[in-house]
């Protein structure tokens, strides 16, 4: 078992590490697609080129879904890197957003 990182031990975008990220919607829903799209922008600011989106409708794929014990949608999931961190939500408060996936804006400093 893994020891766990100090607070101030962030992955962060300061890294050259690659992000693995998913994203749990259903179907077209609004809310879905403002998850997408304010995870993308995130992602492009503070992560550009080092990251990976998967979008999952758990109503298409309801399995994958469970494997991942998804019990909301929208819901983005950072698999890498490491630990797995989720969130649930449009991802409109871009300040949750950084603070919940661990991604340090560049220039900032860690928390």
């Amino acid at each position: 078992m893994s020891e766990p990182r100090p607070a101030d031990d962030w992955a962060g975008a300061d890294s050259d590490e690659q992000w693995d990220l998913c994203v749990y919607v259903t179907d077209s829903s609004p809310k879905g697609q403002r998850a997408i799209e304010n995870l993308r922008r995130a992602c492009e600011e503070h992560l550009a080129g080092r990251y990976q989106i998967e979008v999952v409708d758990v109503l298409k794929n309801p399995r994958r879904a469970a494997a991942d014990q998804i019990l909301a949608a929208p819901t983005v999931v950072r698999r890498l890197p490491k630990p797995i961190r989720k969130l649930v939500g449009d991802l409109s408060d871009s300040d949750r957003l950084l603070i919940g996936l661990e991604i340090r804006p560049s220039g900032s400093p860690a928390r």
